[in-house]
């Protein structure tokens, strides 16, 4: 019998994944194309819709060229993607200006003011069990009706990323749950949107877009997508999931106890909850899960991946120019010179607060830094430092996820989980042992394979659809590195709490 094949896309924030999953789980094709990141203003993130479109039309036609994919035999396709961006559709549902995207930093007036509008940061969480954290699409919104006016005025309803590309694919404006619990106006606990708390903040209620369960039928390609990408006419298209949940379902963790850990262009700690569970100061973010009737604990760290890409663009000139000239991986060079330092990088800590910090610290003022420069310094101690400033953020929020439920390893995904080295400042770090699994390295896409199999009936629900994960790769802690990690580990946890003044008044000064 011949097997169906299932199409995962994941629209990021560096690119565009595509790929093609047989019903075994075997990836028979991926493509990954990148777009263009906009920083207009300090603090501000911005891309272009139709690039996420280009990038995944590209990537389609790249993966359905493949003779491994049989074109006839795909049964569905599903959707991750990056979340909390704001894309603004006018009545005839165009674009009316640049997506503000999850990294965005411009909001903190507006989130203050829906946060006291709310009657404080507990009114708030008892309406959404989140704050409206400055990244969030709510506090987009009520930029766009305070700082352009015009446009919001043209704004007849909001998608988010992915829901923008599968509107393109089936002309249906919607969204799913997991996505609409980030953007600070949905009730996570019922999971739909909160119309008092929307009332308060005197918006139009016809502005958000209908909410449904990650698994169920969103509509099909209609014939204009068909010819625009090789897809079936009339393919099943399901609502997907928005990046953040959806990555650590494509890792197999739908039941508490593991914790999932993405080295992505952010970063992200989360847990799979059984029930829903109440949100004590809004330290993390929690959103309803891909599965219905579950929930989700996600902590998520600014820049992660995100940090060591600037790292290697701004500063590793020679590494790139060497893997050009050799045709070997510039992250295996820059690896290899990051082991030249010993755990802890001889003193030099580095915060990786790039675009602002979301958690453990929601603060859009806080930069990043290299702390410890000496003179003895070397080049390998400041790559080694970017890795493990990376991997301190993480444990940071690991800490908070933790206490809803004990924690017994770590499932890592994300490009960073590619490097052994990684991995090993993670089950140091953590002092969890930490897994990769089958088809990690292609992120949320697969999350969005499972996603796509349930709603065509190939597996009953995602706990079922998880057993297509396989342990592909075993660390277990290594206490030999773990006191240079604590000593170093304490130092970086301080910096936050004794720069917070000066981050303040930079910011003041437009910095």
């Amino acid at each position: 019998m011949r097997k169906k094949l299932l199409i995962g896309l994941d629209v990021g924030t560096s690119g565009a994944k595509c790929i093609a999953v047989d019903e075994t789980g075997a990836v028979l094709a991926s493509s990954t194309q990148e777009y263009p990141l906009s920083t207009p203003r300090p603090g501000w993130a911005e891309q272009n819709p139709a690039d996420w479109y280009g990038g995944v039309v590209r990537g389609l036609r790249a993966i359905l060229s493949s003779p491994a994919v049989d074109r006839s035999a795909i049964a569905g396709l599903s959707f991750s993607g990056q979340m909390h961006g704001l894309v603004a559709l006018d009545r005839d549902l165009r674009v009316i200006r640049p997506a503000m995207l999850w990294c965005d930093q411009r909001t903190q007036k507006q989130c203050d003011w829906i946060t006291e509008r709310a009657g404080g940061l507990s009114g708030l969480l008892s309406h959404t069990n989140n704050r409206m954290l400055t990244g969030y699409t709510g506090g987009k919104i009520l930029w766009l009706r305070d700082e352009e006016p015009e446009n919001f005025a043209r704004m007849a309803i909001f998608c988010c990323p992915k829901d923008y590309v599968r509107f393109r694919l089936t002309g249906e404006v919607a969204t799913d749950v997991s996505d609409a619990s980030g953007t600070g106006f949905f009730d996570t606990r019922a999971r739909r949107w909160d119309d008092a708390l929307i009332a308060l903040a005197g918006l139009d209620r016809s502005i958000f877009p209908p909410a449904h369960e990650s698994t169920e039928l969103a509509g099909r390609v209609t014939r204009a997508a068909a010819d625009e990408t090789g897809l079936p006419e009339g393919l099943p298209v399901y609502f997907g999931g928005g990046d953040a949940v959806i990555q650590t379902t494509g890792a197999g963790l739908v039941r508490p106890g593991t914790l999932g850990v993405v080295i992505g262009t952010s970063g992200n700690v989360s847990m799979a909850l059984d029930g829903f569970c109440e949100n004590p100061n809004g330290e993390l973010q929690m959103f309803c899960n891909n599965e219905p009737g579950l929930w989700h604990a996600f902590g998520c760290p600014l820049t992660s991946g995100g940090a060591y890409r600037w790292y290697r663009d701004e500063l590793c000139e020679r590494h790139v120019a060497q893997a050009k000239q050799t045709g070997r991986n510039v992250y295996d060079l820059m690896g290899e010179e990051a082991e030249q330092s010993p755990p802890g990088a001889n003193g030099v800590i580095f915060t990786p607060y790039l675009t602002g910090e979301r958690c453990p610290y929601p603060d859009p003022n806080a930069r990043g830094m290299f702390y410890g420069l000496t003179l003895g310094t070397r080049r390998c101690d400041i790559t080694r430092s970017v890795m493990e400033g990376v991997t301190y953020s993480l444990k940071q929020v690991v800490d908070v996820v933790a206490s809803f439920a004990r924690c017994e390893r770590v499932i890592a995904s994300g490009g960073g989980s590619a490097s052994k080295l990684w991995r090993q400042m993670q089950a140091d770090i953590f002092d969890l042992p930490v897994y990769t699994m089958s088809a990690a390295s292609e992120g949320g896409a697969y999350g969005a394979i499972m996603v796509a199999g349930v709603g065509v009936g190939l597996w009953k629900d995602l706990e079922e659809a998880a057993g297509l994960a396989k342990v592909e790769t075993e660390t277990l802690p290594n206490p030999a590195n773990q006191p240079a990690y604590r000593d170093s580990f304490e130092i970086y946890s301080a910096i936050y709490p004794a720069m917070k003044r000066v981050y303040d008044l930079s910011a003041s000064k437009g910095y």
